[in-house]
């Protein structure tokens, strides 16, 4: 007999409806939440609203870029004013100039950019732009980095430890991935022994410094510094993924955090405040390859968008005016989360790893230190399955994937934390009672 609909809460009459119109119900594969998601009414702070009239202190804050929360006035004022002069010209703007100077100014490595819509297109468009430049056509990526869908790094490792990777998603021909390496993270001697033999056919190396696709995984030592050295040695491009590290780790990102510059550099999320804006840039001798003075071809109607960049404008000053609060703030509020986790799951006995950075934290329930993506992929992902459901149950919303990360944001305060704390010990004594491997 077919459930009754008096029964349902409107989350899940939402998503019958949903599964008739979208693919799986949704329009992003991390939202399909089992049995069915929670549908938000709407966002304030550090909560969201569920149409069921339930409120969740949010973890997830848009995967990354609501660093200020949800609905930050700041935000909402430049959005409002824009609005009334217009949405899209098709023509340029002051502010887009406004908002390079002030991207270039925290990211001086820098010196010119171009404005797209979202992180793919960011990192597609440096790929592009890489190989144009140095007339060459191989990559480098590294297991669990994501950056963006499409084709060039849509691809999982082969079956040699320097081979080129395999399609990661039907639909991706293996011709596309011939010219794409994927090696281990945090593996400097794989990526050495690629670099000295092939650098003549590499254009580029592509990373993010810190992963944030695959939980939260930190380099090791000067991992990242040795990387930088041996590209620049060698004449292949380094290019930050910073989509996500960009004003998280500090305001010039994860090349201020290790003192590092890379030679591309592509930005995202945290730009906009909420509206889809991203980034890419680099040295004056290499964006100048762009079209239509040079011959790589980049283009984008909704580029420079001026709603977007009103709104980014406004965080990013808000950024820089209170960096000193800001990053601290941030800071020790993950650093007691990472404690509290650490000490929960010492006294419940639970074998799980806590990585953290910044504003950034994720538990993964294994023994294993996670130093790459295959430590990763050795997480019973049962147990976090429980602690997901768990915390969802008392109204604490983190990304439902174990490979996701967790953020922190300015509007996160005590009140959030306690109830936080609260709800971690229950999840995670439930994790020790029922959470043990299927």
């Amino acid at each position: 007999m077919a459930k009754s609909t008096l029964n349902r809460t409107k989350s899940e009459c939402l998503y019958e409806r949903a599964k008739n119109i979208l693919p799986s119900g949704v329009n992003s594969p991390v939202r399909a939440i089992k049995p069915y998601p929670f549908f938000v009414k709407h966002a304030r702070g550090s909560k969201l609203y569920s149409v069921d009239g339930i409120s969740y202190v949010d973890y997830c804050m848009g995967y990354g870029p609501l660093i200020l929360g949800h609905s930050f006035e700041g935000v909402l004022d430049a959005a409002r004013e824009q609005l009334e002069n217009g949405t899209l010209y098709g023509a340029p703007t002051e502010n887009e100039i406004k908002f390079a100077e002030h991207i270039s100014e925290m990211f001086p490595c820098m010196e010119m950019m171009r404005l797209v819509n979202s992180g793919t297109e960011a990192t597609m468009h440096a790929i592009r732009l890489a190989r144009g430049f140095t007339g060459k056509n191989k990559i480098i990526k590294f297991e669990g980095c994501y950056h963006g869908a499409h084709d060039y790094v849509l691809v999982k490792a082969g079956s040699g430890a320097t081979s080129c990777g395999a399609p990661d998603s039907l639909g991706i021909p293996e011709e596309t991935t011939r010219n794409t390496i994927v090696l281990p993270y945090n593996n400097y001697a794989a990526l050495e022994d690629v670099v000295t033999q092939e650098s003549n056919d590499i254009a580029a190396v592509i990373v993010e410094p810190v992963i944030g696709n695959a939980g939260l995984i930190l380099p090791h030592g000067d991992y990242l510094q040795k990387l930088r050295k041996l590209t620049k040695e060698y004449g292949v491009l380094l290019i930050f993924d910073e989509v996500i590290t960009g004003f998280r780790l500090a305001l010039g990102g994860a090349q201020e955090y290790y003192d590092i510059e890379a030679d591309l550099t592509t930005l995202g999320k945290i730009l906009g405040g909420g509206f889809p804006i991203a980034a890419f840039g680099g040295k004056k001798e290499i964006m100048n390859h762009l079209s239509p003075f040079g011959k790589v071809y980049q283009a984008g109607t909704f580029s420079g968008n001026p709603l977007c960049v009103s709104t980014g404008i406004a965080v990013l000053q808000t950024l820089r005016k209170n960096k000193n609060e800001i990053y601290p703030k941030l800071a020790r509020n993950c650093d007691e989360l990472k404690k509290v986790i650490v000490d929960l799951v010492s006294s419940y006995t639970i074998e799980a790893q806590v990585n953290s950075i910044a504003s950034m934290f994720q538990i993964f329930f294994t023994s294993t230190p996670i130093v790459d993506y295959g430590c990763a992929k050795s997480c019973d992902t049962q147990k976090f399955s429980v602690y997901f459901q768990e915390l969802l149950k008392q109204g604490v919303f983190v990304p439902p994937s174990q490979f996701e990360t967790c953020f922190l944001s300015t509007a996160h305060d005590k009140d959030d934390l306690e109830r936080t704390v609260d709800a971690l010990d229950n999840a995670l004594h439930k994790v020790s009672t029922k959470g043990r491997s299927v």
